[in-house]
């Protein structure tokens, strides 16, 4: 499903691979100039390629989002770029290490932080001010199933999560008047190389069955829900958390 994002300018962090890569094609195919940032200038350059053959119009630009004068260089490229910036989806995340919480290891705690949650803020905070002067426009940020629940071994992700659930509902209570709206999705464990490059086969069958529909979601269809929660037949939906986790959470 395809919606009307003519005349609209779009980022999308992370938006080289996996959910981002989904989400930038989408946004694209439904008419929205699309800026594919991601830390992989090669590969974002190529995925805004791949959207340009396909007959949309995109750009790529390398951006680390656990610098603030990067996010803020980011923004700046999209309205110099195409004149102006009306959606944003915060999607860039790493997964970091596995380790009790008394032996987590401080440098991947940092890391984490700094990109899943840090990152999230320097988006919105130079987002937000963009899309206002543009007049009006949406933000999602990719948050996770591990934003309403917890799991061993990784503690800076799940920090990390629920904080972005956090930001998104306290930023939407700020510019729900102002014509921004802003709101966050908990995918399941996604076939995402951020993923499968990680495990071997018997653990992804394992994960898979956690799920009540005893699979792994597709891009694809977090970019289903990212692009209707963006559109304007979402226009009274902001500061939510939606899942779309194939029934993890109801166990």
């Amino acid at each position: 499903m395809t919606y009307d994002f003519s005349g609209k300018v779009a980022l999308v962090t992370g938006g080289a691979s996996g959910i981002g890569e989904a989400v930038s094609k989408l946004l694209a195919a439904s008419g929205a100039k699309v800026v594919v940032a991601d830390l992989d200038e090669s590969a974002a350059k190529a995925t805004a390629a791949e959207i340009e053959k396909a007959g949309g119009t995109a750009a790529g630009f390398a951006v680390d989002v656990a610098d603030a004068a990067q996010n803020e260089a980011m923004v700046a490229f999209a309205k110099e770029t195409y004149g102006g910036l009306h959606l944003a989806v915060n999607n860039a995340g790493i997964g970091g290490a596995a380790a009790l919480t008394g032996e987590y290891p401080i440098e991947s705690w940092d890391k984490v932080i700094d990109i899943n949650l840090n990152g999230v803020f320097y988006g919105m905070r130079y987002e937000i001010p963009a899309i206002e002067a543009s007049g009006g426009g949406s933000i999602v940020n990719m948050a996770s199933i591990l934003g309403s629940v917890g799991i061993a071994m990784s503690p800076a992700y799940v920090a990390a999560k629920h904080g972005v659930v956090g930001l998104t509902k306290s930023a939407a209570l700020e510019y729900g008047e102002k014509g921004v709206r802003i709101n966050a999705i908990g995918p399941g464990f996604i076939e995402t190389p951020l993923l499968t490059k990680h495990m071997d086969e018997e653990t992804l069958k394992f994960i898979a069955s956690k799920h009540a529909m005893n699979r792994l979601g597709q891009p694809e269809e977090i970019a289903n829900l990212t692009a209707f929660l963006l559109s304007d037949e979402a226009g009274f939906i902001t500061g939510s958390y939606h899942l779309a986790d194939g029934g993890y959470v109801s166990q």
